[in-house]
């Protein structure tokens, strides 16, 4: 064993001292470009190296680089969808308060075109069940409010006032299913009653078998009741049925988008204006 150490050591030291011998040489001997050939080899395994390091740092300064302007990119993006919710909100600030002026607009053409003493009341709450069908606005008796007063929109009829409060009043929809406004078609002055029915249509009933209506005529309010004055939209008809001579089923529209109101008319009295105030001779 000790033999073959030796053996071992010697071959590497013969290796080494060759090794040398041909690094002495090379350093002695140029090549054709007057350059000693050992320096070439040097420079090209160094260049070699140079240029993987470069690239390694190319590569790292792109990928970082690349990370700043993602992280920079990505906070510009932050900035600008905070600022675009900020403006959708403004805008439906907006078109809320744009929409509540033309709504009030309407409730004033409206006071001038039914010539009746009304107030406006704003709503300030809905019925919570199906079952009753109401709404409640910020006048009561206060305001000269009491029970059986008419309830309008710009479209037409919204309800009645049921329950006259001291500064708030409750009132029962014409789509309730109790509720009931004596009515006539406006095209051939068929008369009938248009009663609730607890959803988002009415009907029409007691029509006389020889009535004239049709799919697309207006309900108007005749006046008979006693509550809602004459001449007043109540809806559309939109479905007729008749059975042996019989209307079974005549379905009226509301005019009025019930779930959309902000704000009402109160008819103070059913008689218009000047007849009310009084200026006989």
């Amino acid at each position: 064993m000790a033999l073959l150490d030796i053996r071992q050591r010697a071959g590497y030291l013969f290796l080494a001292l060759l090794l040398l011998h041909i690094v002495l040489i090379s350093i002695q001997v140029n090549s054709r470009n007057g350059i000693p050939i050992f320096e070439e080899v040097t420079v090209g395994a160094f260049s070699e190296v140079q240029r993987g390091a470069a690239g390694g740092v190319s590569v790292f300064r792109r990928l970082w680089n690349g990370y700043v302007g993602l992280r920079g990119v990505r906070a510009e993006n932050d900035a600008l969808r905070q600022a675009l919710a900020h403006a959708e909100v403004e805008l439906q600030q907006q078109r809320a308060e744009a929409a509540r002026a033309e709504s009030l607009e309407q409730l004033l053409e409206l006071r001038q075109r039914v010539g009746l003493a009304t107030t406006g009341a704003n709503i300030i709450a809905v019925g919570a069940t199906p079952e009753f069908r109401t709404i409640t606005i910020d006048k009561g008796e206060g305001a000269g409010l009491t029970s059986n007063m008419a309830v309008l929109a710009p479209r037409g009829v919204v309800g009645r006032v049921v329950i006259p409060g001291t500064r708030a009043a409750k009132v029962q929809l014409i789509v309730d299913r109790n509720a009931a406004a004596a009515a006539l078609v406006a095209r051939s002055r068929a008369q009938g009653v248009v009663v609730g029915t607890g959803e988002a249509t009415l009907r029409m009933q007691y029509l006389s078998e020889v009535a004239d209506v049709v799919v697309g005529d207006v309900v108007v309010t005749s006046g008979l009741d006693g509550i809602f004055p004459s001449g007043l939209t109540i809806g559309t008809v939109s479905k007729v049925e008749r059975s042996g001579g019989r209307y079974r089923l005549v379905e009226v529209t509301p005019a009025v988008d019930l779930s959309q109101l902000e704000a009402v008319l109160v008819v103070l009295n059913r008689m218009p204006v000047d007849d009310a105030t009084g200026s006989g001779p």
